[in-house]
């Protein structure tokens, strides 16, 4: 902080301005201010001052939570010989502090848990504190709060103790982990129905549970876990049964691994199957909290017991009483209870799947058709519910899930008989609208998974569903559209039905409520009926045309457009041009419409939706042209291109809409393909001219399909590689700035996709250039960014050059390329090794790790004497240590890992040998 250590007065009132101060600003200004003061070495000292003040809740609040963010994040600024004294004056406040708030013990709990794991002088501190803490019955909350925190800071992302600290720490509170139960079960003793310290008792035990160090054996039979179980078959307050209920499910995620642990298994096994009592209680009470307990604790049941039941169905533990525990539960009025189990459900299906056993599915069968018949139940709508389906809301998003578990188990009872059975249910009775729905709902979600060749009942569904009069419920209607959507397959199997689904699905488009859901269902059939749907192009056309009078959502009348590009591309090639050409009409008037008035009035609308849907039918129009033949859109994009030119001109500045027009050119370059070569030279120009203005990162991306391309072709060579330098020159401007790397990821990612398509296109080309040497060291600093799109792309560009020194060696230009190749990498390669190695270790996330390991096991193959030595070094420069004193990682870990890495045989190996010993630094 400038101006030097700030005064306790000072703080305080900061402090007092941030919770009392009536206006916000006031607020923003305190906030900033303290965050300042967090970040310094003043912190520590002013922290500890006004935890002894104890002036009131805020002060001491603030102090509480800025010592655990400190000892989180900037342990390292204290000296070793300070930690002894830190820790003796946190204890001091924790027990001081007992008493004003439970969330200023719980800041302080995390403070001294934090502190233990980073602190490797403080050995056995489960012992230190429970021998100090142990007799005094008013410190028994906070030092229960202490043991709960531990266990579950020990995998903290933010405190990166590293594995060999890790497994330390874990050995330890494994060791004492006995004594942990025992204070706890005497804890209970003493203080009887002690409604707050049985929850803490609780929490705590699920903690130790969580963290997999109890022994199965002692907690078998422990009075805890009698303790647990009673309390859960009784009548308890909401809060305690919550706490029961969730150390009873860490206990069996605990013991996933069931042989090992058998007599918890049993013990925990018949424990809950003693509570489906307690469930039809709580049902009758109409205690939803309670009811959402058991279920999630008969989830957990199953999930743990899931081998065991798939292995030996009903026998032992494989009792098939655990599904009907949750059948039961799938029985209950409220569609919450059952969403609970449905994870449980797919994994059920994804083993019995794999097994592929007809017996087992015998067994499982009857289940899966019990749990189908719940979920077509909770899918009804109120009887008195106006209109359409809601997609959006809890209970859309809910039927949305029904029907994803629907066609992960549908296997099981068989898609056909189940479609079957489901109409019958609507053919043979006269059900109610809102089962009608959800019958209808079910069936549009299996309906793709029907055979539909030859097939009379599936046939029969869609005559009858296009029959439905006007007359039925909207929702109905609605259903059924859907339905029809889904059945496109069967659409392109029988095309006699095309004609009434298409006039079935024109009614839904012309009304309000239905025309999103009939517009979606038209480009599925399209989509699926492509040859088909060629006769009624016209048709499809004419609804392009007046795409503005139906009352269609964005997504929608995109996908009609996409559907109907995708019947033109094939229309005969000499028809497509003047098609294509009266498909686009639309847009293209709209936007010069748009740029008129903008020059007439000054006024800029946004020309969006035009440009998205130009775009959706340039992506989707593809039709197969032969060698030789002019491509039929190139004439149509020739002409468009003006007014897209005019258009990205007129709004420069704005991000989103260059975006959208640099979309656009993209979908109309890849159309055509080399038919575009018109457009290169005045494309280019107006991109690079824009750019040094406002350098938007989508133009670096369009100059990637340009070089994707073109880059092949000998005429165009010189002139992308200018482009290329004309782009660079603004884009490291910007990214030289602080923190730019972080701020702009997308020009990052999009920089890099520019020069891997360089890179494989025309390697020579930019190895040759002045500006290679700048890409690399852009490409190096960017390795350690934490941004998964950009890093993919960085990493992708450095593997794919130095590739070029490795790949088609039969090629003439192999040994110029292998020569450039191996002059950057002697200016770059060492730098670039102890990047690599710095970014796994302390910046990227482990889903980077196996792009990382591509990029070394490249630079292995292309010089692997080289690549050893630079390895050994860049391990040479890693820290040995942590700032508490723990060894981070001992020279036989180095010599092992740099023998693992430089023998390995394939990529994934190195791919392991990164995944492990990075671990030593998280």
């Amino acid at each position: 902080m400038e101006g030097g250590k700030p005064s306790l007065t000072l703080v305080y009132q900061a402090v007092q301005a941030l919770y009392h101060d009536p206006d916000p600003s006031g607020k923003e200004r305190a906030s900033l201010w303290l965050g300042e003061l967090q970040r310094s070495m003043f912190a520590w000292e002013i922290s500890d001052q006004l935890l002894q003040l104890k002036q009131d809740v805020e002060s001491c609040y603030f102090a509480a939570q800025t010592m655990k963010m400190k000892i989180q994040t900037s342990f390292y600024e204290l000296p070793p010989e300070t930690h002894n004294a830190l820790r003796d004056s946190l204890l001091t406040h924790i027990q001081n502090l007992k008493d004003l708030s439970p969330i200023i013990v719980t800041q302080l709990a995390l403070a001294i848990a934090d502190l233990a794991l980073q602190m490797a002088s403080w050995k056995g501190c489960v012992h230190t504190l429970i021998e100090k803490y142990n007799d005094d019955i008013s410190s028994m909350p906070f030092l229960i709060e202490i043991l709960t925190v531990l266990p579950e800071e020990v995998h903290s992302r933010s405190l990166r103790i590293g594995a060999n600290r890790r497994t330390e720490i874990i050995e330890d509170l494994a060791f004492y982990s006995n004594t942990v139960v025992s204070l706890l079960t005497t804890c209970v003793e003493k203080t009887g129905n002690d409604e707050k310290m049985l929850i803490k008792v609780f929490r705590c035990l699920g903690s130790w549970f969580n963290l997999g160090v109890l022994d199965s054996n002692f907690m078998a039979s422990n009075q805890l876990l009698m303790v647990l179980f009673q309390i859960l078959r009784d009548e308890t307050s909401t809060n305690l049964h919550e706490a029961a209920s969730d150390c009873v499910c860490s206990a069996l995620y605990a013991i996933e691994n069931v042989d090992t642990n058998m007599a918890l298994a049993l013990q925990l096994f018949q424990g809950v199957l003693t509570l489906e009592t307690a469930y039809h209680m709580a049902v009758a009470r109409e205690d939803v909290d309670k009811v959402l307990n058991y279920c999630r604790i008969f989830t957990e049941l199953c999930e743990t017991f899931l081998e065991t039941t798939v292995r030996t169905p009903g026998q032992g533990m494989g009792d098939l009483r655990t599904l009907e525990l949750l059948l039961i539960c799938a029985g209950h009025p409220q569609y919450e209870v059952v969403e609970i189990s449905f994870n449980f459900w797919y994994r059920l299906g994804e083993h019995l799947y794999k097994i592929n056993d007809a017996n087992l599915h015998n067994i499982f069968r009857p289940y899966i058709q019990r749990l189908l018949h719940c979920l077509a139940r909770h899918c009804q709508l109120d009887p008195d519910h106006e209109g359409i389906p809601e997609e959006t809301d809890d209970f859309g998003e809910f039927r949305m899930r029904v029907s994803d578990l629907v066609k992960d188990v549908i296997f099981l009872v068989g898609s056909m008989e189940c479609f079957s059975q489901l109409y019958s249910t609507l053919k043979d009775g006269n059900p109610p609208w809102e089962v009608t729905e959800a019958v209808l709902f079910i069936m549009a979600s299996i309906a793709k998974s029907v055979d539909p060749e030859n097939n009379p009942t599936v046939a029969e569904v869609l005559q009858q569903v296009v029959l439905l009069p006007e007359s039925v419920h909207m929702a109905v209607r609605y259903t059924s559209i859907e339905l029809v959507g889904e059945m496109s397959e069967v659409v392109d199997r029988n095309p006699r039905f095309l004609d009434p689904v298409l006039n079935y699905l024109m009614k839904g488009l012309r009304e309000k409520p239905l025309a999103s859901a009939a517009a979606k269902a038209i480009h599925n059939i399209c989509s699926v009926c492509r040859d088909h749907m060629a006769q009624h192009f016209q048709g499809l056309l004419e609804i392009a045309r007046s795409l503005d009078s139906f009352a269609l959502s964005t997504e929608a009348a995109v996908g009609l457009l996409k559907g109907t590009a995708l019947v033109l591309a094939r229309l005969p090639l000499e028809k497509i041009a003047e098609c294509l050409s009266d498909l686009c009409a639309v847009q293209v008037l709209a936007l010069k419409k748009l740029l008129a008035e903008q020059s007439r009035n000054g006024k800029s609308a946004d020309p969006t939706v035009w440009l998205d849907r130009l775009a959706v039918i340039f992506r989707h129009t593809n039709p197969i042209v032969e060698n030789g033949q002019t491509h039929p859109c190139q004439k149509v994009i020739q002409e468009i291109w003006p007014v897209l030119s005019e258009t990205l001109n007129a709004h420069q500045a704005d991000n989103r809409i260059v975006e959208r027009c640099c979309r656009c050119l993209r979908f109309a370059v890849r159309c055509v393909g080399k038919g575009s070569a018109s457009l290169l030279q005045p494309l280019v120009t107006q991109m690079v001219s824009v750019y040094q203005v406002y350098p938007h990162s989508c133009f670096l991306y369009l100059g990637s399909i340009l070089v994707d391309e073109y880059g092949m072709e000998e005429g165009c060579r010189q002139g992308l590689l200018d482009m290329l330098q004309a782009l660079c020159m603004p884009t490291f401007q910007l990214l030289e700035q602080p923190n730019s790397l972080r701020n702009h990821p997308d020009t990052v990612d999009d920089l890099f996709r520019l020069a891997t398509r360089f890179v494989q296109r025309s390697p020579v080309t930019l190895l040759g250039s002045s500006i290679v040497v700048h890409i690399i060291q852009c490409a190096i600093a960017a390795t350690s960014l934490d941004h998964r799109d950009a890093n993919c792309s960085v990493m992708k560009f450095i593997r794919d050059l130095i590739h070029t020194g490795v790949g088609n060696d039969h090629e003439e230009d192999f040994e110029l390329r292998k020569r450039l190749i191996g002059q950057a990498m002697e200016q770059n390669g060492q730098q670039l090794i102890n990047q690599l190695l710095h970014s796994c270790c302390f910046c990227l996330p482990p889903y980077t790790l196996p792009d990382v390991a591509e990029v070394l096991w490249e630079i292995m193959l292309f010089d692997r004497p080289m690549f050893c030595r630079w390895l050994e070094n860049a391990l040479k420069g890693l820290p040995k240590q942590t700032a508490g004193g723990a060894v981070t990682v001992t020279h036989k870990q180095l010599t092992e890992f740099h023998k693992q890495v430089t023998s390995a045989e394939e990529c994934k190996q190195v791919c392991w040998a990164i995944r492990e010993f990075t671990r030593l630094y998280r």
